[in-house]
């Protein structure tokens, strides 16, 4: 990636025209060819940009041969036109192979913190098995409660009426198995939304809001099951 500081003025030539005025800015040039111009507030995206594929020109000025003028083109002939009158700063970083963004509180670290502590969802629950097979894909948490009657678990960040379909779905089917049924239905989730709430309990699915810092807080390794 290379990095520019530099006082300049940038045109922007395509299906609109926009103009930003000569003042200091950064600009990024990243090994895919995109090029983005930043400030130093405002927000976290770019002034102007162009993205990839797109080929840069690097050339003087012909009216001011103290002005170096990048012309970015990409391939539907649009050009970002950056005259860069005085450069700050100038530098170039290998940033290798990046491993790309690690959510915390996804639904799969949801799921393997509430199979070591199903507790949460009724005192005297006991775990089945984690991602129970089904025709149509597997079941979150197979559990039992505390009278031992099964129950499905269907597990989400945000609960939404198609995490409702889904679950009804397994239920659907889990009830067909004479070893299982009946199986009740729970949607866990950091979030529920008023509609999936309604449409859940009028299927007769209980709701569980779950508290991912909690959950984190009571994990204990040496009670792993898997």
């Amino acid at each position: 990636m290379r990095i520019v500081i530099a006082r300049c003025t940038v045109h922007y030539v395509g299906r609109l025209t926009a103009h930003l005025p000569e003042a200091t800015r950064a600009i990024m040039v990243k090994s895919d060819g995109s090029v983005l111009i930043h400030s130093d507030g405002g927000s976290y995206k770019p002034l102007n940009w162009m993205s990839p594929p797109c080929s840069t020109r690097i050339a003087e000025s012909t009216e001011d041969d103290t002005v170096e003028v990048w012309t970015v083109e990409n391939k539907a002939g649009e050009q970002l036109l950056i005259s860069v009158h005085e450069v700050v700063h100038d530098s170039e970083h290998d940033l290798g192979v990046d491993p790309g963004l690690v959510k915390d509180g996804v639904e799969a670290h949801l799921q393997k913190l509430l199979a070591l502590h199903v507790a949460v969802l009724g005192e005297g629950w006991s775990l089945v098995r984690r991602e129970y097979p089904t025709a149509i894909g597997p079941v979150d948490l197979l559990c039992r409660d505390q009278d031992g009657r099964s129950v499905a678990v269907e597990i989400k960040r945000r609960g939404e009426i198609d995490g409702v379909e889904q679950l009804s779905r397994y239920l659907d089917l889990l009830n067909r198995d004479p070893l299982l049924a009946p199986v009740q239905g729970v949607l866990a989730a950091q979030e529920i939304k008023p509609q999936a709430r309604v449409l859940a309990e009028d299927r007769g699915i209980r709701c569980v809001v779950l508290d991912y810092e909690a959950l984190k807080g009571s994990d204990d390794p040496g009670l792993r099951l898997f």
